[in-house]
């Protein structure tokens, strides 16, 4: 019941944007043609860089090595953190697995 009304309403909305596109059509074609610069937002965080103070005043080397460096430091505090977390879960599983005898699941099927 509901599927005929839907496709109902999906054709008249349909029939509804192609009027109005038909409408509009010769309104647009007598429109001026403008040429629009296009710039990507990419583009504009490039300029503002290059036209700020502080990074024409630094060498670009030096500041790729800053960066690097810090990045670098970063890296190497978090490989270091996920080792002791690797560490001490092995160490835990260790523990785990003595708590049980080697004959544990044998003793526990003769048990019932």
């Amino acid at each position: 019941m509901l599927e005929p009304i839907a496709i109902i309403i999906l054709f008249i909305g349909l029939m509804g944007m192609s009027v109005i596109v038909i409408r509009k059509i010769p309104v647009l074609a007598e429109l001026p043609t403008q040429q629009v610069k296009e710039t990507s937002t990419f583009g504009k965080i490039r300029e503002k860089i290059r036209n700020n103070r502080f990074f024409k005043s630094v060498s670009k080397g030096i500041l790729l090595q800053k960066i690097l460096s810090k990045t670098r430091i970063f890296l190497l505090r978090t490989d270091d953190k996920t080792n002791n977390w690797l560490i001490r879960l092995r160490q835990k599983s260790l523990k785990n697995r003595s708590k049980f005898s080697n004959d544990f699941w044998e003793k526990v099927k003769k048990g019932k």
